[in-house]
């Protein structure tokens, strides 16, 4: 009979025999969320700063808002002019969830606006602010152009497995469900239940938080087009995002896993 040493020892030997890309990442349980509220216990706004030179437009909280079950983020324009968010005044919306998730599949139903040098965004993100590798899982809309969305990760900060695929409708044109079902063997994108992308590697390793943003750029232009500022506000709306651990039953009609 084995010792108990011994024992924890084989179970110890037997996980590191297994490729890091292979194992399974969990954290976060399932969850479905409305938007009939901001759920401080669920979310956390962006609000003060922005990500970067690239970005002209300043996270805010006033550009955050829900309605009718929706949530709205805005770009609110500002008097100013130029590339740097300060000068220019821009206000834009993000909101990201306080804790972290792994291997499953992440959903929401959006509707974005068509105007040049915006990005709407929904992915997964960790990186060095967290004390980890950049990784990331992204579905980017850049409005420019919504009749395509973007498909890529980030693995420790080099982008791969990217794609653009068409959408038609456009993604402007009325509410759409993207989704990515994320698991050790590797990553599989959807619009409206359909596959339209897949990975296989290499794949983040650890839990990320899920991000919705929309901004606005005054210097990534050859990639997101000039920004045109608007007369006023412009939104991606979010009717619904969800969560469900890799393995776990649908838990709400409008599933990709209730198909």
């Amino acid at each position: 009979m084995r010792t108990a040493a011994a024992q924890a020892l084989a179970v110890a030997l037997a996980v590191l025999a297994v490729p890091p890309a292979a194992r399974a990442v969990t954290a976060g349980a399932a969850f479905f969320e409305p938007f009939d509220r901001l759920d401080p216990a669920r979310w956390y706004v962006s609000d003060g700063w922005t990500n970067g030179d690239h970005q002209n437009c300043l996270w805010s909280r006033k550009a955050v808002q829900i309605a009718d079950g929706v949530l709205t983020l805005a770009l609110i324009p500002g008097t100013g002019d130029g590339a740097d968010a300060a000068a220019a005044g821009h206000l834009c919306g993000e909101v990201q969830t306080d804790r972290r998730y792994g291997h499953g599949t992440y959903e929401a139903r959006i509707r974005t606006s068509d105007v040049s040098g915006l990005n709407a965004a929904f992915f997964t993100y960790i990186g060095p602010v967290h004390d980890k590798p950049h990784d990331e899982i992204d579905v980017e809309i850049l409005t420019k152009a919504p009749g395509t969305v973007e498909l890529n990760t980030f693995i420790g900060g080099k982008m791969l497995n990217g794609a653009k695929v068409p959408l038609d409708p456009a993604a402007d044109e009325g509410f759409r469900v993207y989704a990515f079902e994320w698991s050790p063997e590797g990553i599989r994108w959807f619009v409206d239940g359909r596959e339209v992308h897949a990975a296989e590697g290499p794949l983040p390793a650890n839990p990320m938080k899920i991000y919705l943003s929309h901004w606005s750029t005054g210097t990534l232009t050859d990639w997101m087009g000039p920004f045109a500022v608007p007369e006023g506000p412009v939104a991606m709306e979010v009717d619904w995002v969800a969560f469900t651990p890799l393995g776990a039953d649908c838990h709400f009609p409008e599933s990709l896993l209730c198909r």
